[in-house]
């Protein structure tokens, strides 16, 4: 493997897609490293970032190639194949030709961030980032939802939104004179969205993964803009000292990261109380852990009279590869624990460590199909989620709540 730490990789792979030509990323599936059963040679790049692998669009009816160096992690070059087929029913665009020992199209690689950024015709960086921490630091450096990946990066975060939703914006940002708290910025972005698109409130409990995603990708929209408001200025003009400039690129990035890791929870919890469920965030159960969602409450958690099995602990975590051990040790009391990740896909190895110990993931319904095919019908959507709850819920002995 190459001898590059991490932090040097993400680091070099941040620089890159600011100083290439074009940069695009995406997670590594199922279907790359043939774990789906559908194994195709090489990684898939679609139609909108053709621009990656050639300067004209290829045109149905003919199949083009060119030979590139891709040069991995700093370490090592590949001399790869970027390819056009467009011949009878197939139109799709793939980067091929990594050599028999390259190592990042294995199992263990489903779920990590692929980068690739072009230089010029024949030059290019690719990137894999396993971590959590660095996938996570990698979309918020350049403020990126999980299901943002999979097409050009946009390098500058110019702020892009829909006409029918961007009035809506610019009407909450006006309110503040700051970055306003996260549990705010996600509420604001639920408010544009559903005016936006005149969501009803009964959408949120017929159709709750469509919602959530609806809801995740207007937040980084809403985000950007406000941004642009507040730090516009800011950045535009000279720095005293390459320390200040240090100081307010930290600064934003800072708030990015600390954003996206609660959104998540806020719009969950929205959800959650649409669908008329009894629940308690952050509530402590043994040795001051704080499980992200406690069903029905921690005051049921510790009645010990109440029935174990009408007790649900759910985990929030947007990327779970490193973090999902962490839902396991959160609440003695509950054997069977469920995870909701924004994580599209994970490997064979990872899917059956959680099976063997009583950890169910629930992921948006869309994601599931990156999923091992063997494993999907054992992974659970939002409403399929919100179904076990409330059907617990329904049975359990209410006057536990009020007692």
């Amino acid at each position: 493997m190459p001898s590059k730490t991490m932090n040097e990789i993400l680091n070099s792979a941040i620089q890159s897609v600011q100083q290439s030509k074009a940069a695009w990323c995406r997670f590594i599936t199922g279907n790359d490293a043939g774990t789906t059963g559908s194994h195709q040679a090489g990684f898939y790049v679609p139609k909108c970032a053709s621009s990656l692998l050639f300067d004209e669009p290829g045109q149905k009816g003919e199949n083009k190639e060119k030979t590139v160096h891709i040069r991995w992690q700093n370490d090592f070059v590949t001399e790869s194949c970027m390819k056009y087929y467009g011949q009878k029913t197939r139109n799709e665009y793939r980067i091929t030709r990594f050599g028999r020992n390259f190592p990042f199209l294995q199992d263990e690689n489903v779920g990590d961030l692929l980068i690739i950024a072009k230089f010029s015709e024949e030059d290019y960086a690719g990137y894999v980032l396993s971590s959590d921490e660095d996938i996570d630091e990698f979309l918020a450096y350049f403020n990126l939802s999980p299901d943002e990946t999979n097409q050009l990066i946009d390098a500058a975060g110019v702020a892009q939104s829909d006409e029918r939703i961007l009035q809506f914006f610019k009407e909450f940002t006006a309110r503040f004179k700051e970055l306003p708290e996260t549990k705010i910025m996600a509420a604001g972005a639920r408010e544009c969205y559903n005016r936006a698109y005149n969501i009803p409130d009964s959408s949120l409990t017929t159709h709750p993964d469509g919602i959530l995603q609806g809801w995740i990708d207007t937040e980084f929209c809403l985000f950007r803009h406000m941004e642009e408001k507040f730090y516009g200025s800011l950045v535009s003009r000279p720095f005293a000292s390459v320390a200040d400039f240090v100081q307010v690129a930290n600064m934003v990035l800072n708030r990015r990261k600390s954003r996206a890791g609660k959104s998540l929870e806020h719009h969950l919890a929205d959800i959650f109380s649409h669908n008329g469920l009894f629940f308690e965030e952050q509530a402590v159960t043994e040795d001051n852990k704080k499980p992200d969602f406690l069903f029905p409450n921690g005051k049921c958690y510790h009645n010990i009279l109440f029935p174990v099995g009408d007790l649900t602990i759910l985990g929030v975590k947007t990327s779970c590869k490193d973090r999902w051990r962490q839902v396991l040790t959160e609440a003695d009391r509950v054997q069977e624990k469920f995870l909701f990740t924004m994580q599209p896909g994970i490997s064979r190895n990872q899917l059956k460590e959680m099976q063997d110990s009583h950890l169910t993931l629930v992921v948006p319904n869309h994601h599931i199909a990156s999923f091992p095919a063997e494993w999907q019908s054992s992974i659970q959507n939002l409403a399929g989620f919100i179904r076990i709850v409330r059907e617990k819920q329904e049975r359990m002995p209410k006057h536990f709540l009020w007692a």
